[in-house]
């Protein structure tokens, strides 16, 4: 059984707070692939350790979706640890539908294709290491529902 906290991020529409202007940021371009439809848009949020799973991120930004890969870009991302989940929300409606509020009707990932089991994966198997220049991430969306 999936949490019903696992991508609970998606219903947020925060903006984060903007980096020091001392702190070094590059761009984090996020390829999200095995999107099964172009309806809908593709949401990714970038976090830290602490806010893992949580219902916000610091970072979060989406795209249209594209069957196949859709790309997210983060412009400004400062060096750091964080781990990335992404949901695709096809039916645009900003959160990620479930059945009986549990399990997801629409496909989600996270960096490093970190497996979900019977609950959400450890921070320590989709973390990822941010040095503040240009870095390119690539995992897979899964359905755990049948195609639309």
């Amino acid at each position: 059984m999936i949490l019903p906290a696992v991508l609970a991020f998606a219903a947020a529409g925060g903006v984060p707070a903007a980096p020091a202007a001392s702190a070094a940021t590059a761009p984090v371009t996020v390829q999200v692939a095995q999107v099964r439809s172009a309806k809908g848009r593709v949401h990714v949020a970038l976090c830290p350790k602490e806010r893992f799973l949580a219902d916000t991120c610091l970072y979060e930004a989406s795209a249209p979706a594209q069957a196949g890969v859709t790309t997210v870009t983060f412009p400004a991302i400062p060096a750091g640890e964080y781990a990335a989940q992404a949901f695709h929300d096809e039916n645009g409606n900003g959160k990620m539908d479930r059945v009986m509020g549990m399990i997801p009707k629409e496909g989600f990932g996270f960096s490093r294709d970190a497996k979900v089991r019977f609950a959400p994966p450890k921070w320590d198997e989709a973390v990822f290491t941010h040095e503040a220049k240009p870095q390119v991430l690539q995992f897979s969306l899964r359905y755990m529902m049948g195609a639309k």
